[in-house]
């Protein structure tokens, strides 16, 4: 697997009295949102698949406002620009952080893809699978299988949301989209659907350096975790989407993915320069 590593994560600052006092406060609440809202959604799934199958019409709901209630918890506010998009189809957006799985499900109810090993990591695997991740391995000789199951859930209407560029980074910049899983939009009764781009930007609480909420390469998660639980001032995430891309439009994966990556690109660029 590929990782990025380009640059040197910020060093971790010192957590104070205060600090250790908001951790105490904010662990225990933001563990019993996420596995009491699990716990439910788990109930809630087992009558939910019997009676719709790979449908999902209420679970979603209740991931959607775990995620909510995690960021407010986290002291992460959210600004949204622009409209999800509406039916099944596909949505693209910028690696920055493990909380773009919270950030964008607390935006619009969707199904992740992540790559394989994502399912074995502590806490956050389990969340994944109970959501519905879609897990994606990189070897060439599954390849076939993988592109089945994504063409699976799209066709029973699920709107799959995956990050083209394959690994996370600090969150101020675009790496080059892989366009491979562009190409299950182009299968038989795939072509009508739509792919929305969205662009994420991670605003860091004031003072602190503005990769703070980026996490990337071999960063531990159980430090930057504290780290942000530790936090006394707002941080933001902004979410920014954008219209959607018609699958019919584009002659191939290739130009689809090049259309996607400028949209999602864009704001980034245009953004002011940050110390």
């Amino acid at each position: 697997m590929v990782t990025w590593r380009a640059e040197t994560p910020p060093a971790a600052p010192r957590i104070g009295a205060l600090g250790w006092l908001l951790v105490a406060a904010r662990a225990p609440l933001l563990a019993l949102v996420t596995y009491g809202g699990l716990v439910l959604l788990l109930v809630l799934r087992l009558p939910e698949r019997a009676a719709f199958g790979l449908g999902r019409p209420v679970t979603p709901f209740i991931a959607q406002g775990v995620c909510r209630a995690a960021l407010a918890i986290l002291g992460i506010g959210l600004d949204v620009r622009g409209r999800p998009m509406q039916g099944r189809g596909g949505i693209v957006a910028n690696h920055s952080s493990w909380l773009d799985i919270f950030t964008l499900n607390a935006c619009d109810r969707v199904y992740f893809v992540s790559k394989a090993e994502v399912a074995r990591w502590p806490g956050i695997g389990w969340l994944a699978r109970a959501t519905g991740t879609v897990f994606i391995a990189r070897d060439p000789r599954e390849a076939r299988a993988q592109q089945d199951l994504f063409e699976a859930r799209l066709r029973a209407g699920h709107r799959l949301l995956f990050f083209p560029e394959g690994t996370s980074t600090d969150g101020r910049r675009v790496l080059p989209f892989k366009p491979t899983l562009f190409a299950a939009f182009f299968s038989d009764g795939l072509a009508e659907l739509q792919i929305q781009p969205v662009t994420v930007i991670y605003h860091a609480p004031r003072g602190e350096d503005p990769r703070f909420l980026a996490w990337w390469g071999d960063m531990a998660f159980g430090p930057h975790l504290l780290r942000l639980l530790a936090s006394r001032r707002r941080a933001r995430a902004e979410v920014i989407f954008h219209a959607p891309l018609a699958v019919a439009d584009f002659a191939g994966r290739k130009p689809l993915c090049a259309a996607a990556e400028a949209a999602v690109r864009a704001p980034l660029a245009q953004a002011p320069a940050q110390p």
